[in-house]
């Protein structure tokens, strides 16, 4: 993957790679399992700072300079992972955004809070809410409409494919407040 024109990347070979070498080097004693961390951590962070440089590069070409690089979610805790983007963003001149490590969480903290949220709201759902992988956020009740987005409203007033949204569905998507 390292130097490929494009930014797209994928971690499930790497983690397919881990796994067959902890089979083949099994039983595994402390000190493998360290250092299986450690290899397993370092080419991570290679990976993400080879390709957000071919983004950063891609971006460039289309846009012009980029006047910031931003990383969030559960990755952007990661100390190797902030220096790594660090050099990256320094080398593409531009500036690194990052919040503190205490509020880079992951995706399934920010599900869960946007379930209890919906909850607390008196929003719930059965078992038969439709799942949407990608639901874009016009679509959602109270966001980005003349409807208050603080305006509570029952699942029951929506169609049950809408009533859940992603987040309750328990998919990918952005944390929405009805």
């Amino acid at each position: 993957m390292l130097g490929r024109a494009h930014a797209d990347f994928s971690l499930s070979g790497l983690k397919t790679a881990l796994r067959l070498e902890a089979e083949r080097i099994a039983p595994l004693g402390e000190e493998d399992v360290r250092d299986l961390c450690a290899a397993f951590q370092q080419s991570i962070v290679e990976v993400i700072a080879d390709r957000v440089r071919m983004g950063l590069k891609a971006f460039q070409e289309r846009h012009g300079r980029p006047t910031a690089l931003v990383a969030a979610g559960g990755v952007a805790a990661n100390d190797a992972v902030r220096q790594a983007l660090q050099r990256v963003a320094v080398e593409a001149s531009t500036a690194l955004v990052v919040p503190p490590p205490q509020l880079c969480t992951d995706n399934g903290a920010m599900i869960a809070w946007a379930g209890a949220e919906r909850l607390a709201l008196g929003l719930t759902d059965t078992l038969e809410a439709a799942a949407h992988a990608r639901w874009p956020l016009s679509e959602v009740r109270g966001v980005g409409t003349a409807e208050p987005a603080g305006k509570a409203v029952s699942a029951a007033d929506q169609p049950a494919s809408k009533a859940a949204g992603p987040q309750a569905a328990g998919t990918k998507g952005g944390s929405v407040r009805p």
